[in-house]
Parts: C-alpha cells; sequence; structure tokens
C-alpha cells in the first residue's frame, strides 16, 4: 500500500513538473537577438498545420508543443490565415496571440505630394511586398474598377504613407488612397469660401493640384491659389508652366522652351482659358485647402526670388518690375 501511495505521489510531481515546464516553455522567447522570420500561415490551417508551417519556415518552435498550446487555450480554431513576422522576444503565448488577432507583417508604401498617377503607378508596381494584380490594367480600366464615375486617374488619389499587410492588393491600395483623396477633398469643399469660381469639387481638385506643383515653399500655398482664382475670375490665361508640361508627358526633358508655351495642347494654359481638363498631380490637403480657401489678396502676378519664396503683383508693372529685379540679374 505504502508503495502505491509513493507511486502517485511521484506520478503527481512528474505531472506538476511537466505542467509547470509548459507554462515556462510558453513564457520563454522563441527567438532572442536574430533576425525576425517571416512564415506564412495557409488559409484553412488549424493549429497542428501551422506550426509545421512555421517550423517549415525556420521558426525554432515544436510543432507538436505549439499544437499543444493553442489547444490548452482554446485558439486551435481562430488562427488566422496571412504572412506574419515572428520578432526577438515574441514568446510562444504572444505568437498565439498575434496569429489569433491576425497580427500581420506590416508593409508601408509612400505617395509623395506633387506626383502624377504615373509615378504613383510605379511605386505601386516596383513595391515587392504587394500583390500586383493590376499591372494588366489599363489606366481607365483600373479607374472603372476603383470608381467608374471618373475616367481619367489623375489627382484622384491621395498622398500619404499607407500601411497593410505584407502580399495586400495593388487594388487595394488604390481604393484605400481614392477613398481618402475624397474624403479630403469633400471636408475641404464643405468648408469653402463663398464666390469661388468653381462649379465642382473636380475643378477644385485641379486648382489644387497646380497650386501643388507651384508652390515652393508651403507657406505661399494660399498666396498662389488666390493669383489663380484672381486669374479665373477676371477670365484671364492661367499660363502656368507645370500645366504645360503636363501636356507635353513623357517627351518632357527638363527644359520648358518658348515652343512649348506656344505649342497648344488641352494642358497649354498659356494659349487655353480656363483650368486644365484634368488635375496634372497628386494634391496634399495643405493645396487643396489652399484652392478652396485662398488668400485675400488681389494679387494676378508672381516670380520667383530665386530663395525658393516669391514675388506676388496686383498689376503687370510691378510684375514687370519683380521680373527684372529676380530673373535678369
Amino acid at each position: 500500500m505504502a508503495f502505491i501511495k509513493k507511486s502517485i505521489a511521484l506520478g503527481l510531481l512528474a505531472a506538476a513538473g511537466a505542467v509547470g515546464g509548459f507554462a515556462w516553455w510558453a513564457g520563454q522567447p522563441v527567438i532572442g537577438q536574430e533576425p525576425a522570420i517571416e512564415f506564412t500561415i495557409s488559409k484553412g490551417s488549424g493549429a497542428s498545420a501551422a506550426g509545421q508551417q512555421m517550423a517549415d519556415a525556420g521558426v525554432p518552435i515544436q510543432p507538436l508543443m505549439f499544437n499543444l498550446l493553442a489547444r490548452v487555450t482554446g485558439k486551435s480554431g481562430q488562427l488566422k490565415a496571412g504572412t506574419y513576422e515572428l520578432k526577438p522576444g515574441t514568446t510562444p503565448m504572444r505568437l498565439i496571440g498575434q496569429l489569433v488577432r491576425g497580427e500581420f507583417a506590416q508593409e508601408s508604401l509612400t505617395i509623395i505630394e506633387g506626383w502624377t498617377f504615373r509615378q504613383m503607378r510605379q511605386a505601386i508596381a516596383a513595391h515587392t511586398g504587394l500583390k500586383h494584380d493590376t499591372a494588366e490594367l489599363s489606366d481607365r480600366e483600373l479607374m472603372a474598377r476603383i470608381n467608374p464615375d471618373f475616367k481619367d486617374p489623375e489627382g484622384l488619389f491621395f498622398p500619404d504613407t499607407y500601411l497593410f499587410a505584407k502580399n495586400s492588393s495593388e487594388l487595394a491600395i488604390f481604393r484605400q488612397a481614392h477613398s481618402m483623396l475624397m474624403k479630403r477633398l469633400g471636408d475641404a469643399w464643405e468648408k469653402r469660401d463663398p464666390g469661388l469660381p468653381y462649379k465642382t469639387p473636380y475643378e477644385a481638385l485641379t486648382m489644387a493640384s497646380i497650386v501643388e506643383k507651384e508652390t515652393g515653399q508651403k507657406s505661399e500655398r494660399n498666396m498662389i491659389a488666390a493669383v489663380f482664382v484672381n486669374r479665373l475670375k477676371l477670365g484671364m490665361l492661367l499660363q502656368t508652366d507645370p500645366t504645360v508640361i503636363y501636356g507635353i508627358g513623357a517627351k518632357f526633358d527638363g527644359n520648358i522652351r518658348k515652343k512649348d508655351l506656344e505649342t497648344d495642347t488641352p494642358y497649354n494654359t498659356y494659349t487655353r482659358v480656363g483650368l486644365p481638363p484634368t488635375p496634372i498631380s497628386l494634391p496634399g490637403v495643405g493645396s487643396l485647402t489652399a484652392a478652396l480657401a485662398p488668400a485675400k489678396s488681389a494679387a494676378l502676378y508672381f516670380v520667383a526670388r530665386g530663395n525658393g519664396t516669391s514675388q506676388f503683383s496686383d498689376n503687370l508693372t510691378d510684375h514687370n518690375r519683380a521680373v527684372n529685379q529676380y530673373q535678369k540679374q
């Protein structure tokens, strides 16, 4: 009888030791200071398959132990498929939580204010963390997938830094950037100054894209916008070089010449009155705000001073004087 009691006691101690050891293991870092390890959990994977997929990807974890932990914690059927990163210091318990919450490996993409849509497409196409599911679509086909109310995509995406799970769809990024642009534009339109010469928010977006390309100093956006708004109201030519450059397209070699200013295109604001037919860049929130709340000014002209700022003038005489001072030295 004493032998039986002793055996039971030893068995209980061993079980307690095993439980304690398992709990200790679950709270220890899987890796120390090694580089993060990327792994992918396939769709429909349970804890057993997930553990094996991690091990196959180089994660130093025993699939059987991981499976047991997932079952003990009741998380076995809650693991989300996707691509993850195991970072230094992550414990098996933290890893289980990461997979349950879907904390995927994150990528980022920055769209720069003033880029053209062509530059944005190039940046997205070159990003290795995206699933390139729009590569075969033309600009118009892509726009039809995003918002069929628009045919030309220029200007219709908000420049910002976007975070996304690795292997996300390109189309999802385009949709997110377009949705953000429409929200920002809508907010600015609702707060617009009275008496502006725009019939639609799209015209305001076109003006914002010009302001974005014309502004050397962010602090001057409202004054630049005021000049172009005043010109529109008076029926004057906008005469802005960035629209001419946009009309030249990929053939532009970095130098704008007199013949370029005289060659008519839909975007040549030296030959055509009013706004160009579409935006010419991706404007940021500062330019959107400036286009819809320009400075209270009678200025009709501006010229670069050569230090990144501009000299503004209300009349041609003062403007010519400024040109002689800053451009003909």
